[in-house]
């Protein structure tokens, strides 16, 4: 039995002599559970102070509104910014803005975030799934030409735990067909490609701003367009009136301000803590891999998981991570997966998808701006479970 150090809430370092892993009654790594999501900075306080003495916070016209906006737009390299009231609503805005409407085909990855392929469906439209990359589980170009047909009016290509679209490439196919493009960036603010934002590639890029991404206001999303006649288009179907009908606010625009700010130095942390996490990887636990000129940006960290070569099921592995306190969990189904054929148009196998849907698992970001003490104790945590693997499969066996 070898001994383990472990940080509590004051910051001092312990050490526990029991390493027996807490899925089998040792003491967890995080008695307390992952860090709480969103953190209330400094910043975020004195700008909330702020609005309050000068009263803007709860202004329709207010100055922080087109100031997060304008700032996007800079810290993305598009020509403009216009903020909207979810992730979600700035998919469908997005894609209605390109021209998608019912009866049309948009390609998307067969492995994605569901609300994405329910969107295009509200529409009227029809998903057409494409596989994904064996290195990472994201969209591949190589299904995109098997996907095109006389009904195709758009993709929807989105970045996933950690895992960037080659977006050269994808472009190159786009313009070959004369195809809007709709980059679904909220998994990744901050991530790049050879040194040009993600969410920047795309006629239209989309942004969430929900209570556990990486910029968050509890709810509001944002699109990016890099062609003013699209954004113009998008304004024009979020005008009721006078006014936008599903816009942020102002205290939204008031918090999120501060934390764009700081979003290249907080992506560059959580790059570190993940080279940090996975310098010793273990059998059966392989992260999600990019192209050369990749700087990712981790909402989730996306690993594929080998239940064979680590010795547990997925479910076993994910059951033992969220009993130390560690924020694991399964990745999404796949699209197609359950789902009559009838609802998406498939290019081809859809092989590698379907691995991402039984075999990926994903570690959710807070902790990795807790310091190096809490992500070596992570890392030392999963040896203690891939050491113990058998007595864990011993204690809970397959049904």
């Amino acid at each position: 039995m070898t001994s383990l150090e472990t940080e509590d809430s004051s910051g001092t370092i312990t050490e526990l002599m029991d390493t027996t892993p807490a899925i089998l009654g040792g003491p967890p790594a995080f008695p307390e559970g992952p860090p709480p999501w969103p953190v209330t900075t400094p910043e975020i306080r004195d700008a909330l102070n702020r609005a309050l003495d000068n009263g803007t916070w709860g202004a329709y016209h207010g100055p922080h509104l087109p100031e997060i906006e304008k700032q996007l737009a800079q810290q993305f390299q598009v020509a403009t910014a216009v903020t909207v009231a979810s992730g979600t609503l700035a998919v469908e805005i997005a894609l209605r803005s390109v021209g998608v409407s019912a009866g049309d085909e948009v390609i998307m990855s067969a492995y994605d975030y569901e609300s994405n392929f329910l969107t295009v469906h509200a529409m009227g439209a029809k998903p057409v799934l494409v596989d994904v990359s064996p290195e990472n589980w994201n969209l591949s170009p190589e299904g995109l030409d098997l996907a095109i047909s006389a009904k195709t009016k758009a993709m929807l290509v989105s970045h996933l735990h950690g895992g960037l679209v080659p977006m050269k490439r994808v472009r190159e196919f786009a313009s070959a067909h004369r195809l809007p493009i709709v980059e679904d960036a909220a998994q990744c603010p901050g991530a790049s490609l050879d040194g040009k934002p993600i969410g920047g590639f795309g006629t239209v890029g989309v942004l969430s701003f929900g209570g556990s991404k990486l910029l968050s206001s509890g709810r509001g999303g944002a699109l990016l367009f890099t062609d003013e006649a699209v954004a113009q288009r998008a304004r024009l179907l979020l005008k009721r009136g006078q006014q936008h009908w599903a816009t942020m606010s102002e205290l939204q625009a008031i918090v999120l301000l501060p934390q764009l700010e700081r979003l290249l130095e907080s992506t560059l942390k959580r790059q570190r803590a993940v080279e940090r996490l996975t310098k010793n990887p273990l059998p059966g636990l392989k992260l999600f891999a990019n192209e050369g000129g990749s700087q990712a940006a981790y909402y989730k960290v996306g690993f594929q998981y080998d239940a064979n070569a680590f010795g547990l099921s997925r479910e076993l592995f994910v059951k033992a991570l969220r009993a130390e306190g560690i924020a694991f969990d399964a990745g999404f189904k796949a699209l197609h997966v359950g789902r009559s054929p009838s609802r998406y148009r498939s290019s081809g196998s859809l092989v590698e998808a379907e691995r991402a849907s039984e075999a990926c698992v994903k570690l959710h970001h807070p902790v990795l701006l807790s310091g190096n003490e809490a992500v070596d104790l992570i890392a030392r945590r999963i040896e203690t479970i891939y050491g113990n693997a058998n007595e864990i499969l011993a204690a809970f066996p397959p049904s």
